[in-house]
């Protein structure tokens, strides 16, 4: 980590981990006392201290890095955003896609009550992991025999969700790399599937599940597809606190649960087919733990022996390990690559899985269709809304 970028992603550190743990620490009490008299009265006040800590991190991608994020989706499901429940397919083309998704639920007003489906791992990772479990994440180990259950009990457990939530999937299973392009372009052409150009091939387990179990309380599937234009670097944990902005785009198609095939198969093959004020919440963080850190000075003494400054030496040290495991942890081109499904998908599959999986990306970077897919022409219609 450069000295210079140190000396910004320290502070920063500061702030989220003792804000993180002070949420942490609420947050296990509530859950002790409150969720087993009612669990829906804890998970109102979970949302809340959720957001006061998730808001940091949607400052740093909108504030402090600026990063512009241009969403493309029709005006009725651009409306809908937040107001029901939804399961979120998408992509997963750089290292915050998952930021990105909270900037636009904070802009939904459903931040608080987002959810994902992660890797079990991801629940060990200090203050944000912790968070993540308190407030109901799924986690998956990657294995299908011990997988199955673990999201069964998870998705049923969301039938009584008291606020619109969204349940956030990454159907490619892996973040995108080349390598992992590649691959997945060598296994399209061995099983006679369209070859991708800019996204990964879907994986069918874990959205099928989904559907089947939240199918009677979800009323829509929003299919998200993000891009990074061409002329623009790629968003890494590094670049935002470094406060170096980029473009993201995001394309949004909302499909109604009830539409969707009935059976497994057929889920597979449409899957196949188609595929707060942050600034307040921050500067507040930051008056709070001056405030009480300036009072704690005062009262130990801590700077004026060399055993404090010691201590206080380090506690940052700590800090500065923590922010690199979390900048490493996010990386690509650490994830491990998603097995390949061993069945082998039908051959039927038509332009739209062409379309709606690499269209997109597509679209924005000027590569031609086929005029007579009318999918295309929806896409025309599409409305841009920006996020700045």
């Amino acid at each position: 980590m450069a000295i210079a970028a140190a000396a910004v992603i320290v502070p920063l550190g500061l702030l989220f981990f003792i804000s993180g743990l002070a949420v942490n620490l609420i947050q296990a009490v509530c859950f002790v006392l409150i969720r087993p008299l009612s669990k829906n009265t804890y998970r109102k006040i979970n949302r809340v201290l959720a957001e006061l800590l998730w808001l940091q991190l949607v400052w740093l991608v909108d504030w402090w890095a600026g990063v512009k994020i241009k969403v493309f989706a029709d005006s009725e499901s651009f409306n809908l955003m937040g107001k029901e429940h939804a399961l979120v397919i998408c992509n997963h083309r750089s290292d915050i896609d998952w930021l990105v998704g909270w900037v636009l639920a904070q802009r939904s007003g459903c931040l608080g009550s987002t959810l994902a489906v992660m890797k079990k791992s991801s629940k060990f990772l200090p203050v944000i992991g912790w968070s993540m479990w308190f407030s109901e994440y799924l986690f998956l180990e990657r294995s299908w025999a011990k997988d199955e259950s673990t999201l069964k009990a998870g998705l049923q457990r969301l039938k009584d969700f008291p606020r619109p939530f969204w349940l956030a999937l990454f159907v490619e299973g892996t973040r995108f790399t080349q390598a992992k392009l590649l691959a997945a372009q060598e296994y399209a052409t061995s099983q006679g599937l369209p070859v991708p150009r800019n996204v990964l091939i879907p994986r069918t387990k874990g959205f099928v599940s989904a559907v089947n179990h939240m199918r009677s309380f979800v009323p829509a599937v929003y299919d998200m597809t993000v891009a990074i234009p061409k002329s623009s670097p790629s968003p890494t944990m590094l670049r935002l606190f470094k406060g170096q902005s980029s473009v993201v785009h995001v394309h949004v198609k909302l499909h109604l649960m009830k539409e969707l095939p009935e059976t497994d198969e057929g889920v597979a093959q449409w899957i196949l087919d188609g595929r707060l004020n942050h600034f307040l919440v921050v500067s507040y963080w930051a008056c709070l733990l001056a405030y009480g850190a300036l009072k704690f000075l005062q009262w130990s003494s801590l700077l004026s022996t060399w055993k404090g400054i010691a201590v206080s030496a380090v506690g940052l040290a700590i800090v500065t390990i923590l922010m690199q495991i979390m900048i490493l942890f996010s990386q690509s081109k650490r994830s491990t690559p998603a097995k390949a499904s061993p069945g082998k998908p039908k051959n039927n599959v038509g332009n739209q899985y062409a379309f709606v999986l690499d269209g997109a990306s597509s679209m924005s970077f000027g590569h031609s269709k086929d005029p007579s897919d009318t999918s295309l022409y929806a896409y025309f219609q599409f409305v841009v809304f920006v996020v700045n």
